[in-house]
């Protein structure tokens, strides 16, 4: 049986978004952030040394990283998917197939380590620090992320929510792995950004993802999605 290693508030979410999907049976082992870094707990590095999660085990094999993880149970469970599933991983050589790639890899590769900054750059000014330094540290964080990380995110977004005017799910009309990848970057950046009133689609790209049972199975097994500063 599969077992997810999930940590709270964290993309091994849709992991669990996936797998319920799928209907395959998983034990779910769920770990509790340190209270005070908020990072991983060491327990994790038991089961992969980089101690990260999203991390999954399936039949003595451990394979970690989210999109590693999403390509592994499609090509192994994802035969046996019928319905709106049926489109998972599209046919190689068509359209949906270079844009399923293009998000499966856009969501890690490029999204999410400007969110990763957003998150880090919000949290500093809130953390223990001697009283003159915080309007220092305030002010620093504040205009790192208006003069780089908030273009970068707005750039983004309008990208998204361009894209999704023009497509149901990610890689076209039909649901496939490429949405699974990006629900967890979507949901933190319309979080973490005041732009998110303006970008209908992607709102209501979220509404879409967030009203199918699985997902809501999911969340109620693993929790909320987004960490807040």
């Amino acid at each position: 049986m599969i077992t997810v290693h999930h940590l709270e508030t964290s993309r091994s979410q849709r992991v669990l978004w996936l797998l319920e999907e799928l209907g395959v049976p998983y034990e779910l082992k769920i770990y509790q952030r340190d209270k005070a870094t908020k990072l991983a707990p060491p327990e994790l590095k038991k089961i992969h040394p980089l101690g990260k999660s999203p991390v999954i085990t399936d039949n003595g094999e451990v394979i970690a990283e989210s999109g590693a993880i999403i390509e592994y149970l499609v090509e192994t469970y994802g035969a046996q998917a019928g319905g709106d599933l049926a489109y998972l991983q599209p046919v190689r050589g068509t359209p949906e197939h270079r844009q399923c790639r293009f998000w499966m890899h856009y969501a890690e590769g490029s999204l999410m380590n400007w969110l990763v900054m957003k998150l880090v750059f919000m949290t500093i000014p809130t953390q223990p620090m001697p009283f003159f330094v915080k309007p220092i540290a305030k002010a620093l964080c504040g205009k790192v992320q208006d003069k780089v990380i908030d273009p970068n995110v707005n750039t983004a977004l309008d990208f998204m929510e361009q894209h999704l005017g023009q497509h149901t799910w990610f890689a076209g009309k039909h649901l496939t792995m490429a949405d699974f990848q990006m629900s967890f970057a979507v949901e933190a950046a319309l979080s973490r950004t005041t732009k998110a009133a303006s970008c209908p689609h992607l709102q209501a790209y979220v509404q879409r993802m967030q009203a199918r049972p699985a997902y809501q199975r999911g969340i109620a097994k693993g929790g909320p999605v987004v960490m807040s500063a």
